[in-house]
């Protein structure tokens, strides 16, 4: 298991001859001729009935900028598991999370959170997780708090008591989870749990849920909203795409390191599927899906496991029972 002591406590399968191969997509028999003998593979599907495998994503890396890439990532894998590849793009985490329970999608790439939920809800496995340059030991990210760079009154953590602010989503790790158990700290003196920070009037003057990073940095760069939290690499990916400026923000907390986001897989995804998954997931190099889709340039995927995930599962208790 990877440590973040901060924070806590294709390949694919080869045809033997004529052998039956239990991986794949489709429902299809197929003959061909070689030499004098007609062979038979039969494949079963990957991706349900249907024979088309769905993968799931959050608004966050569902954005117009990144639709080239993840259709370039589609299109590999179809070719890796031999059917159609389809996406959904979710509403929020929790959509994606019943979509996986109810066999809607397959694999959903998520938040350390909205791993951890996947797991408990739906009986989904992280497969793989993102790190920098492929490095497991840099498989983390941070959440930082940000408000408008020409807000006077807002510099650090403890100036937030009284203002407004919007949240990302109820099972976002660096869009609530994190950001919402450093400002409990932050302010020992006020008895503060997570309803009482959530609840407008109480803490804050009034708070609210964008639904996604990108939202909620135009909300604040806008002055609808006094601080966001943001994954500190999706507001590098913004500002390196254009669609803020670095001068727009300032950063007024950063969080210690959170496990990085994953790709889960739904519990009817049987093993050697799993594992053909793995693999093409772990030697994908199309740079253009790391810095447009999963929003870090130079990362790759690596091999995870749920217990990678367990600083935040404890992370999430300990919020509940505040």
């Amino acid at each position: 298991m990877r440590k973040f002591t901060e924070i806590s406590a294709m390949a694919i399968a080869v045809i033997l001859g004529t052998s039956v191969m239990i991986t794949g997509c489709g429902a299809n028999g197929s003959q061909e001729a070689d030499g004098e003998a007609a062979k038979t593979e039969e494949k079963s599907s990957a991706g349900g009935e249907d024979g088309v495998f769905t993968i799931a994503y959050a608004p966050n890396e569902s954005t117009d900028q990144s639709t080239d890439a993840r259709n370039g990532l589609a299109k590999d894998l179809e070719e890796a598991l031999g059917c159609e590849v389809e996406e959904i793009q979710a509403s929020d985490y929790n959509a994606i999370i019943e979509a996986l329970r109810t066999d809607k999608a397959d694999m959903a790439y998520l938040g350390a959170l909205s791993v951890a939920l996947a797991e408990e809800r739906a009986g989904a496995e992280p497969i793989v997780m993102k790190a920098e340059d492929g490095d497991p030991e840099k498989a983390v990210y941070h959440s930082v708090l940000v408000a408008n760079a020409s807000n006077d009154e807002i510099n650090s953590i403890e100036d937030i008591k009284g203002k407004t602010m919007a949240f990302v989503d109820p099972d976002s790790t660096s869009g609530n989870l994190v950001p919402a158990m450093d400002i409990i700290h932050a302010f020992p003196d006020e008895e503060l749990n997570s309803d009482k920070l959530h609840t407008n009037g109480d803490f804050l003057e009034a708070v609210s849920y964008s639904g996604s990073h990108q939202a909620g940095l135009q909300a604040v760069i806008k002055g609808d909203v006094d601080v966001v939290p943001i994954s500190d690499q999706i507001l590098a990916s913004e500002i390196a795409n254009g669609n803020a400026k670095d001068s727009d923000v300032k950063i007024i907390h950063e969080s210690d390191a959170i496990p990085a986001e994953g790709m889960v897989v739904a519990e009817s995804v049987d093993e050697d599927t799993k594992k053909m998954l793995t693999d093409f997931l772990t030697s994908y190099d199309n740079e253009a899906y790391f810095t447009d889709v999963i929003k870090k340039e130079g990362a790759r995927f690596v091999e995870c496991s749920a217990e990678d995930y367990e600083p935040i599962v404890e992370l999430n208790k300990t919020l509940n029972q505040e």
